[in-house]
């Protein structure tokens, strides 16, 4: 991915996928643990720990037919990731589902079979394409199929629900739903307690993210556990809480930027976690930047 210096400087990192041995503490820090019957999450990390990042969590659902997974991690994982699948199933590798378009969470995609049916957002496959992973011959690994508002794969207790409800961390987040089981992906609309990474270059929006959130809420009913993108399993108050956190951030930003802050005063000088208890702050900065731009 190109992106721009200034607000995603910071994010850039996480994108680039790295060639290569993996780390001996990315794997050992990568596991598979069981979410609910026949759903399982192969664990990422925040790009934060780049001695043991490998991406974002991938699920892995088991159906009649076989598995789903839902990411793939950075380039150089798959192995990792089949490796993970067998010890809990025999059964092949039928779908992907990328919920967006970032390198540590499509990176994957070419390790396994062309004949794998890759799924996303329309917006998504539009991002992917300009991406130097997905070139070429390996235009084949981008999504064959795409959805504009919601799609259902599969029936009964194999059904998966895709949803896109707007803006957010880029223009083409997609949540994925296993309503047998009420469990949701959230990709990175939900990837940890701290200010999101806003790719702004893919159609994010900070000013619109609580609003998608919200939407996500109101629309999906019957769920109460969460696969986040980067850290441990999460709850719906968790994410109803984060919606707040990011309505009480743009607020912050644009009464700074109403004061005549500059972005780093705006940084500084914003801290959320007396409210909102075991976030953290690391990544304000360069979601202040992207904020601050759209208020413009």
């Amino acid at each position: 991915m190109l992106v721009t210096a200034g607000a995603l400087s910071i994010a850039a990192a996480a994108y680039q996928a790295p060639q290569g041995a993996l780390s001996p503490a990315a794997l050992e820090a990568t596991k598979i643990e069981k979410v609910k019957e026949n759903l399982y999450m192969i664990t990422g990390s925040s790009p934060a720990n780049r001695d043991s990042f490998s991406g974002g969590n991938t699920a892995v659902f088991i159906t009649d037919t076989g598995v789903v997974l839902v990411d793939t991690k950075l380039a150089g994982w798959g192995q990792v990731i089949l490796d993970k699948v067998k010890t809990v199933t025999n059964k092949p590798i039928t779908t992907i589902i990328n919920t967006h378009t970032h390198g540590d969470h499509t990176g994957s995609n070419s390790f396994f079979s062309p004949t794998v049916d890759i799924v996303a957002h329309e917006n998504t496959k539009t991002n992917m394409e300009k991406m130097d992973a997905f070139k070429g011959e390996n235009a084949k690994f981008l999504p064959k199929r795409t959805f504009k508002d919601k799609l259902t794969l599969g029936s009964g207790r194999n059904e998966i629900d895709l949803y896109y409800f707007g803006r957010g961390h880029t223009n083409g987040d997609s949540w994925i739903v296993f309503p047998a089981l009420r469990v949701m992906h959230t990709g990175d609309m939900f990837a940890w307690k701290d200010a999101p990474t806003l790719d702004a270059n893919n159609g994010g929006s900070g000013v619109e993210y609580a609003a998608t959130i919200g939407k996500a809420l109101s629309t999906v009913k019957n769920v109460d556990t969460l696969i986040v993108g980067h850290s441990p399993l999460r709850t719906i108050p968790e994410l109803r809480e984060y919606q707040q956190f990011m309505t009480d951030f743009v607020e912050a930003a644009r009464q700074a930027k109403t004061a005549g802050k500059s972005v780093d005063d705006a940084a500084a000088s914003i801290n959320l976690n007396a409210k909102y208890k075991g976030y953290d702050n690391q990544r304000y900065k360069a979601a202040l930047q992207v904020v601050y731009n759209e208020l413009k």
